[in-house]
């Protein structure tokens, strides 16, 4: 294993999901990060853009990795479609 090969491994990751109720239509940042591992990285902001999060993570050589939602989730979702009250 050469000196890059290693440098390749130790690539971090930023894990971020994608927020619950970003708002239809708005211009709310729509990503939340979760956990950061292997990179010396401080977050500052609560809600990023897309486009924000592949620049850190280019910026700091990770990977991004999004975070998949449950099966509750997914079923939450289609409910929230056809109801006008929605939980906080």
């Amino acid at each position: 294993m050469t000196f890059c090969d290693a440098i390749l491994i130790m690539a971090g990751k930023i894990f971020y999901r994608e927020r619950r109720k970003p708002g239809e239509g708005s211009r709310q940042a729509r990503y939340m990060v979760v956990a950061v591992a292997d990179v010396n990285l401080k977050m500052f902001g609560k809600h990023l853009r897309k486009c924000e999060l592949e620049a850190i993570a280019e910026g700091v050589g990770a990977e991004l990795m999004a975070l998949p939602r449950g099966a509750k989730h997914e079923m939450d979702d289609d409910s929230d479609e056809s109801s006008c009250v929605g939980r906080r």
